[in-house]
């Protein structure tokens, strides 16, 4: 893919249902979760549009070629915690690298805003997600099975100190 060219550009609002979209079809066809879980990532974005702090907030969508294939998001937890939201990449964008950049991006910016700690929630059978979030410095801090998106899940919360 060394033809191709990698873009990691801020994200805008013509991106967002995008974003919820390949979330959605993405889980579904690979993880068969149900649209619950579109649902929950389409209230996500709502919020984290209806309550932008451009100060303090900041989302990347990863394009190749001029395509999406990815994104991640910076959300403000509280005064002192960022939040990474929504790191997705769609099948073509994987083992080039982009999950990483686009975290590395996120805690560069949480550290270059003076946030002192970054906190995700995941889930454990997001094997590939979470090997970048381990090697980035994030600790495992809470799992908890339940029920959620028609499937039996294991949902994890990590943390990392900026």
């Amino acid at each position: 893919m060394d033809e191709n060219t990698v873009l990691l550009r801020q994200a805008l609002a013509a991106d967002m249902n995008w974003v919820v979209r390949q979330h959605g079809e993405r889980y579904q066809r690979e993880y068969g979760w149900n649209s619950e879980f579109e649902v929950l990532v389409a209230d996500i974005v709502a919020r984290m549009m209806a309550q932008h702090d451009p100060l303090w907030e900041r989302g990347w969508i990863a394009e190749i070629d001029g395509q999406r294939v990815g994104s991640a998001f910076v959300v403000r937890k509280s005064a002192t915690q960022a939040q990474l939201r929504l790191l997705l990449l769609t099948p073509e964008a994987r083992g080039l690298g982009l999950g990483a950049r686009l975290t590395d991006e996120c805690i560069a910016y949480a550290q270059a805003k003076g946030y002192q700690s970054m906190i995700l929630w995941t889930h454990s059978n997001l094997t590939s997600a979470r090997a970048i979030y381990a090697r980035r410095g994030f600790r495992l801090m809470q799992s908890e099975p339940y029920r959620g998106f028609g499937c039996e899940l294991v949902g994890e919360t990590w943390e990392r100190q900026l």
